[in-house]
């Protein structure tokens, strides 16, 4: 964003007084403004849990060394398939300078997001190819004469590596590959203190006007800006319109997890996914369900319909997945298996197996005599030769599953293809 449009941001959020006036005690205004500025504030609360981590700090580069399981509770919906590195980027100093390794056939992809949490670019394999690079990330209105400079939307933004590794004899190749990646920059500031999405309404709004004065918005959100300006811009705001605007806001957003379209038994993501546009709801939600979720040509993320199709299973029951011989991706596909939280999120669960997914890469599956394959889903072992082929579901409570396909072909990409149900066995 250049000094222009940063001017032009400025003034829609300094609105004049008379109308800020008309803006005061519109609850409808509040709970569009939470929804608005939700990424923003579960990007800063990711931040802030990431760099507790030892080592971690602003323009740093940690990784972690092993796949996640059931302890895993720093992002929702983890995958089972990469191992993640990670840093938060501060580019108000300057452009950072990212080096991808030469990994080959090896599955990678870095995703570079901005603070609305819109992927400004990934390269991988899908982009680059195996053969790496050197990347200047560079932030808004700077310039750079370094390598493929990238232009990053907003003055700090979060950079997520996935690495794949098959688990087991594979970690140490994977490790050597996760050294390779480097993240080169200015010392980053201290990062101030934020409150969360359950802060009482005064404390977010108070969050979300300081992260959108770090992170200005682009010009293309002017409009909800200004409709919004009352609880997002400076000056006061009615306390009781803030309240029942966010509690509005709140319960739209369970509202909407609960509201997803399911096709043959699977919710699929939009074609916005991951670059939202104006889409601040399916935004929202999706920082809350899966903060950092790729753009669908990189990965497909289907929910299972469940019981009764909100996307939740409750039954003690087996269930059964039976999936074709061949699938259309170029990449690998797996199936997660999520205890779910409360507040709507999904975590690994402990089970007996230590077994989280079932995927193209589980050792030992046995497939059908037509390559088929049957995938048993339930609380307890279902015994005999289904025994080899068991997801794990949490002893008790609801679960979800979830299915990744990573590099779809076009047949899943526009909908030719549709994976088969989850069914009661």
């Amino acid at each position: 964003m250049n000094r222009r449009e940063l001017l032009v941001m400025a003034s829609a959020l300094a609105l004049s007084p008379a109308v800020a006036r008309a803006a005061v005690g519109d609850a409808a205004a509040a709970r569009d403004a939470y929804l608005y500025a939700l990424p923003l504030i579960e990007m800063a609360t990711t931040r802030a849990r990431l760099l507790k981590a030892p080592g971690a700090g602003i323009n740093q580069l940690t990784h972690t060394r092993t796949l996640s399981d059931h302890a895993a509770r720093r992002v929702t919906t983890p995958n089972n398939d990469t191992l993640y590195s990670s840093a938060f980027l501060d580019l108000t100093q300057g452009p950072v300078t990212l080096t991808i390794p030469p990994l080959g056939k090896r599955y990678y992809s870095v995703a570079v997001m901005d603070m609305f949490t819109n992927n400004n670019v990934v390269l991988g394999t899908r982009t680059i190819g195996g053969q790496g690079g050197t990347f200047t990330l560079v932030g808004p209105g700077q310039a750079s004469t370094g390598p493929n400079p990238t232009r990053i939307a907003t003055p700090h933004a979060w950079l997520l590596i996935r690495t794949l590794t098959d688990g087991g004899a594979d970690l140490d190749a994977a490790h050597k590959a996760q050294d390779g990646f480097t993240v080169k920059g200015p010392a980053g500031g201290a990062v101030a203190a934020y409150a969360n999405r359950d802060a009482k309404p005064s404390d977010y709004f108070a969050t979300a006007r300081a992260l959108l004065a770090s992170d200005p918005a682009p010009p293309t959100d002017l409009r909800i800006l200004a409709r919004t300006a009352t609880f997002l811009g400076a000056g006061p705001f009615d306390e009781a319109a803030a309240t029942a605007g966010v509690e509005q806001a709140r319960t739209i957003a369970v509202f909407a997890r609960g509201r997803q379209t399911f096709v043959d038994g699977w919710s699929y993501p939009r074609a916005n996914l991951g670059d939202y546009g104006q889409d601040y709801l399916y935004r929202g939600i999706v920082a809350l369900q899966g903060l950092g979720a790729l753009p669908v040509a990189e990965a497909m993320y289907m929910k299972a319909a469940g019981d009764d199709g909100t996307g939740t299973f409750t039954g003690d029951g087996l269930y059964r997945l039976s999936l074709p011989a061949q699938l259309p991706l170029d990449g690998f596909w797996s199936l997660s298996m999520y205890e779910a939280t409360p507040d709507g999120q999904f975590f690994f669960t402990d089970n007996p197996l230590k077994r989280y997914t079932v995927g193209d890469r589980t050792p030992g599956l046995k497939r059908n005599a037509d390559g088929s394959l049957d995938v048993w889903i339930g609380r307890i072992d279902p015994g005999g030769e289904r025994a080899t082929n068991w997801l794990p579901a949490p002893k008790s409570g609801p679960f979800a599953l979830y299915l990744r396909a990573y590099l779809p072909r076009a047949e899943l990409l526009d909908g030719r293809f549709r994976f088969p149900p989850v069914t009661k066995a």
